[in-house]
């Protein structure tokens, strides 16, 4: 049953040339790494101190380097100015080099595999002075991603759950299996009940979480999708009711609350969305488990989690609060073509106006936007 279950999640490693410029490096000693993982990093060349640090967990059968040269971290980690740690499980602790996500004593706060990757992000933060970090992971590690955010709140800012599942879901093999399919059902509270008793003494607030799947996925059925919002909306205090539902790249896009979304790639199997290319919101390489759904998943949670440098990205509007302003207000003609959403980002108009004008023109529908009509006097 082992076996299968290692089986099931695999993500087969594909070769994938790596950019020269842009190479994870093993870093040892980092801990007591009583989970026994290996911790690869990159820092882009010059790195300013105190700049955010996001650690990107692979799948089963990947290793560090494939995951990082697939996934489009490296570069966007160029681009926004961060450094990701990418944790490597070893044959040793899971024949397949499957994260342990459904074991009690590798997904506890102080415990197994979850301390190691707390001690990797302590390492990190160290070297550069950082103050902030940020978790991702796909299949095994998006389960690992979820651990972590329920055991480490203090830790963690933000996260981003590709293909995963629920804190808590399983605890056993056997139990791995029914999560996976057909997935477990619980209410919200149950679901969010266990992140609570993941650190009980924990008040402070919550990390944004960003929920990715996949409506055709036969390995972790979308059902866990669901699970997920449900579990995060709770744990972070907010219902189950988007305060914006829109699209993204042609998907599915809600959020709720302003910390938790979720992105439901019409038609994807098992696997974590890239789109190969060279334009600003692109980034990763297509490989096995690593799919071109022309949406790049990590540009979004880079986007969602408000992270970046000189090029920081803004954050996807989320209906209920006013974006923050920056030093410039990006250029514009007096008419500019684009969707609510654009309009929204580029800060042309406030949540008010964004859900009024979207209402009148289509939140997704190219409209003509005038000065006069924004209301901004800019």
């Amino acid at each position: 049953m082992a076996v299968l279950l290692l089986a099931a999640l695999s993500v087969v490693t594909m070769s994938s040339p790596a950019r020269a410029a842009a190479t994870p490096l093993e870093v040892t000693g980092f801990g007591s790494n009583p989970g026994n993982l290996r911790m690869f990093r990159y820092a882009p060349p010059g790195l300013a101190d105190g700049r955010p640090v996001v650690v990107a967990m692979h799948g089963c059968t990947q290793n560090a380097a494939t995951y990082a040269a697939n996934t489009g971290w490296l570069r966007l980690a160029d681009t926004y100015e961060f450094s990701v740690v990418f944790p490597q499980q070893q044959t040793a602790n899971n024949m397949n080099s499957c994260f342990n996500w459904f074991e009690a004593g590798d997904t506890r706060r102080d415990s197994g595999e979850a301390l190691s990757i707390k001690q990797m992000v302590d390492r990190a933060k160290r070297d550069n002075g950082s103050t902030s970090a940020y978790v991702s992971g796909l299949s095994a590690g998006g389960g690992m991603t979820s651990a972590m955010l329920a055991a480490y709140p203090d830790v963690f800012s933000g996260g981003g759950i590709i293909a995963g599942l629920p804190y808590g879901c399983a605890n056993s093999v056997s139990s791995a299996f029914t999560c996976m399919s057909p997935g477990v059902s619980k209410s919200p509270k149950e679901w969010g009940d266990k992140v609570r008793a993941a650190f009980s003494s924990y008040s402070g607030p919550r990390p944004k979480v960003s929920i990715w799947y996949g409506t055709t996925d036969s390995t972790v059925k979308p059902m866990n999708g669901t699970e997920l919002m449900e579990q995060f909306t709770n744990a972070n205090g907010t219902d189950q009711a988007p305060d914006t539902t829109d699209t993204v790249g042609g998907y599915p896009h809600r959020v709720y609350g302003g910390t938790v979304e979720t992105y439901q790639i019409t038609g994807m199997g098992h696997g974590q969305p890239v789109d190969p290319g060279t334009g600003p919101a692109q980034c990763g390489t297509a490989a096995a488990y690593i799919l071109d759904v022309n949406i790049c998943s990590a540009y979004h949670l880079v986007r969602f989690w408000g992270i970046g440098g000189s090029a920081s990205p803004t954050p996807t509007p989320t209906g209920t609060s006013t974006p923050t302003p920056t030093s410039t207000i990006p250029p514009y003609s007096d008419t500019v073509i684009g969707t609510a959403t654009d309009h929204y980002v580029a800060q042309r108009i406030t949540v008010a106006e964004y859900n009024k004008l979207g209402a009148a023109h289509g939140y997704n529908t190219p409209f003509p936007l005038h000065r006069c009509e924004a209301g901004m006097g800019r």
